[in-house]
């Protein structure tokens, strides 16, 4: 079955910065856009990033937009999230998400994504 196995949260003050990663199995994961999303305390899960299947196209939300990176590497079925400048705002459970997309501009939309994983926990100390 298709598992999506997040890693790289935890603790980190305002100003610093993080690596999330994400291993894909279970699927073929050169067919499959890859998102990052992410649900804060008390509020509705959101969109962060994506990058379509050939790592050529992104999409990011405004509110991490030239302060996170998305990337991929197709040779090790991995999607990665660089997150620079963080603000206590960032906190929040970040999730990673496969959708079976042939857009060149990957979507935003939760509902685009088929597969989700477990979650790991991002945690900006002000």
């Amino acid at each position: 079955q298709v598992q999506l196995v997040e890693s790289g949260g935890g603790l980190v003050q305002a100003g610093g910065s993080l690596r999330l990663s994400c291993a894909a199995s279970g699927l073929t994961f050169t067919l499959y856009t890859m998102g990052w999303f992410r649900q804060a305390p008390g509020k509705e899960r959101e969109f962060a990033a994506a990058i379509n299947r050939s790592g050529g196209g992104t999409n990011y939300a405004d509110s991490v937009k030239g302060r996170f990176t998305i990337s991929r590497d197709n040779a090790k079925n991995t999607v990665y999230l660089q997150m620079n400048s963080l603000k206590p705002e960032d906190t929040a459970v970040y999730y990673c998400a496969a959708a079976y997309d042939r857009s060149w501009s990957p979507p935003s939309r939760h509902d685009d994504y088929a597969y989700w994983g477990q979650g790991t926990q991002v945690t900006v100390s002000s």
